[in-house]
């Protein structure tokens, strides 16, 4: 359960970071800072429930992992940013590193 738990973190980690781009970009500040604030909340509190059955270094690589490599294609594919050959070689970087870590623990 705790991998579900950590899975679900790390995508409502991809939220606040969105919300608060959206919230950049749009005239509804209020909505989309509100959808990044429950994010973070909802982000955090699934961490704190995956680390107990998951070692707190592996939990939040992985979660942070996941909201970094999330929120990177959502630039790409949503908001325009670069999708340049070192980008992309890293963010595999960060993947394998993920990986590992699963397989190890």
């Amino acid at each position: 359960m705790g991998w579900i738990y950590l899975l679900l973190g790390g995508l409502f980690e991809i939220g606040w970071p969105v919300g608060m781009k959206m919230a950049q970009l749009t005239g509804h500040r209020f909505l989309y800072l509100s959808v990044a604030v429950i994010s973070m909340a909802l982000s955090g509190y699934l961490l704190y429930m995956a680390q107990q059955t998951i070692p707190i270094g592996t939990a939040y690589v992985v979660w942070t992992g996941i909201g970094a490599i999330g929120t990177l294609l959502i630039g790409i594919f949503f908001f325009g940013d670069s999708a340049g050959v070192w980008r992309i070689l890293s963010a595999f970087l960060i993947i394998a590193g993920i990986i590992g870590l699963k397989l190890a623990s």
